[in-house]
C-alpha cells in the first residue's frame, strides 16, 4: 500500500513537473501559525507571477470526506498558497464537494487533474502577458495623437499601415483571447506591412515565442520614439487620453481588418 501511495504521489509531481513548474514531495512548510508536511509542493515563477499550490495525495479505497477538505483549507491560509488540490485514487463525498465552493481548493482524480492542470498555469502566464501588453497601451496612449503620428507610432488607419502600434496592440489582445479560451491553432497574422515572428500558432510554446518577440519589439519601438521625444523636448505624456478615442481607434482597426 505505501509504495501504491508513493508511486499516486511521484505521478501526480510528475504531471506538475511536466508542465514546467517544480514540484517538491514530502515538504515541510512553514507558516504563520505552525509548520506543515506537504504531500507536493507546486512552485513557479513566471515574468513576475508567483505560483503556490498545495496537493495532496490520497490513495484511498474510500471517498475523501469533508474534513480533509477544511483541514486542507487551513492549510492553504496559514502558508498563503494560491490553490490547494486533493487528488483522490476514488473520488470525494458528497460533503466534501459541497465544502470548497467559493474557495481555492480544487477536487480532482488523477485523470482530471491532468486534464485540467495544464490550462491553469498557462492562463496564469497568459495574464501577465495581458498585463505588460496592458502596460504598453497606456504609454501609447499618453501621448497626443499628434505626436504618436510624427515619431512613427501611427499611421492614418484607411488601409493596413506599414505600422501602427493600435494595430499590433489589438492584434495582441484578440490573439491572447484565442489563448485563453484554447482555440489552437490561432492565426497571428498582424496585416502589417511591418512584423515579426510567424504567423500561426500551433501550441502554447510558439504562441508564447511570437508573443514574446512582438512585446519586445514594440517596447522598443516605445522607447525609440519617446527618446527622441525627450531630445527634442516634446515628452509630455498624460494618462488623460479620452478613453472613447481609444475605443474607436480599436473598433475602426477591427472593422478594416474583418473587410480584408
Amino acid at each position: 500500500m505505501a509504495k501504491d501511495w508513493f508511486d499516486f504521489q511521484e505521478k501526480i509531481a510528475q504531471h506538475f513537473r511536466s508542465l514546467g513548474v517544480k514540484a517538491v514531495t514530502n515538504e515541510t512548510i512553514t507558516g504563520v501559525r505552525t509548520e506543515h508536511d506537504i504531500d507536493i509542493y507546486v512552485t513557479s515563477k513566471y515574468l513576475g507571477t508567483n505560483i503556490k499550490w498545495v496537493i495532496e495525495a490520497k490513495y484511498w479505497k474510500t471517498k475523501v470526506p469533508k474534513e480533509k477538505v477544511l483541514a486542507l483549507r487551513t492549510i492553504v491560509d496559514d502558508i498563503g498558497a494560491d490553490k490547494g488540490f486533493i487528488i483522490s485514487q476514488i473520488g470525494f463525498q458528497s460533503g466534501a464537494i459541497e465544502a470548497t465552493k467559493n474557495t481555492n481548493i480544487e477536487l480532482y482524480t488523477l485523470d482530471e487533474l491532468i486534464f485540467k492542470t495544464k490550462s491553469y498555469i498557462q492562463n496564469e502566464i497568459l495574464e501577465t502577458y495581458i498585463q505588460r501588453a496592458r502596460l504598453l497601451e497606456i504609454r501609447y496612449f499618453s501621448h497626443e495623437k499628434s505626436i504618436r503620428k510624427e515619431y512613427g507610432l501611427r499611421e492614418e488607419i484607411y488601409d493596413t499601415p506599414k505600422f501602427s502600434v493600435a494595430w499590433l496592440l489589438l492584434t495582441i489582445f484578440d490573439v491572447l483571447t484565442k489563448a485563453k479560451n484554447n482555440l489552437y491553432s490561432i492565426d497571428l497574422r498582424t496585416h502589417l506591412i511591418e512584423k515579426v515572428g510567424h504567423d500561426l500558432a500551433e501550441d502554447f510554446i510558439e504562441l508564447v515565442q511570437w508573443l514574446n518577440l512582438n512585446l519586445n519589439w514594440l517596447d522598443q519601438k516605445l522607447l525609440n520614439a519617446e527618446y527622441q521625444m525627450i531630445m527634442d523636448g516634446v515628452f509630455k505624456p498624460s494618462l488623460v487620453e479620452p478613453k472613447a478615442d481609444q475605443e474607436a481607434i480599436y473598433e475602426l482597426i477591427q472593422n478594416i481588418r474583418t473587410n480584408e
